[in-house]
């Protein structure tokens, strides 16, 4: 390990060189195939609190409860739209020409689909059954947490599975809260999930 190896341009290249410039290499290209990259999860964790908290505001002095306005739809609706475009945008560019585990396989995205259809029986058979918190908007996010913690924890891949069981933690949170209150528990619980994702994929990054 103490001689130099011959480069291909005639040069010399000492294998210390080789070591760090291979961990420089795998440094950088766990960044670019991360698919949640810190910036992306800290925007997210923004746009989630205000969002919800923006629904909030207009819900809290609700009596009774009525759930978001019209003024509210739009709001929401942004939202899952540029986050759901946000999310799918930097895993495509992610997963770009890699194949193997690094992409879901048809079975986990089937288990992940199925878990927000399974969200949307369960709300409606417990509004049916005249259960108060039924239709809390941390309610959905409790088994698609749970769907998404398992499948990553399947997959080894532990801080995702991490933050699968903390929106689950979110959503339980949220069901000992007011109908209108728990908006509050979901943005203040999902900025602060994300945002601890985000600083922790940061801070390997550094290391």
């Amino acid at each position: 390990m103490n001689q130099a190896t011959e480069a291909g341009n005639g040069g010399t290249f000492d294998p210390r060189e080789a070591a760090v410039l291979l961990d420089q290499t795998t440094r950088q290209a766990r960044r670019q195939l991360q698919p949640s990259p810190p910036w992306l999860l800290a925007t997210r964790a923004v746009m989630v609190l205000a969002a919800l908290g923006a629904i909030w505001l207009s819900v809290r002095q609700q009596h009774p409860y009525r759930g978001p306005t019209a003024a509210d739809i739009p709001v929401l609706v942004a939202f899952i739209v540029l986050n759901f475009t946000a999310a799918v945008s930097a895993r495509r560019r992610a997963t770009a020409g890699v194949s193997g585990r690094t992409r879901f396989s048809q079975g986990e995205i089937i288990v992940l689909t199925l878990a927000w259809v399974a969200t949307v029986a369960a709300m409606a058979a417990l509004g049916s059954a005249g259960v108060s918190f039924a239709w809390h908007p941390t309610t959905v996010l409790v088994i698609p947490g749970l769907a998404w913690a398992g499948v990553t924890a399947l997959r080894a891949e532990w801080g995702s599975c991490a933050t699968g069981a903390a929106v689950a933690v979110v959503g339980v949170a949220g069901l000992f809260a007011t109908s209108a209150g728990s908006w509050l528990v979901a943005g203040v619980g999902l900025c602060l999930v994300l945002g601890t994702r985000a600083a922790t994929i940061a801070w390997r990054h550094r290391r």
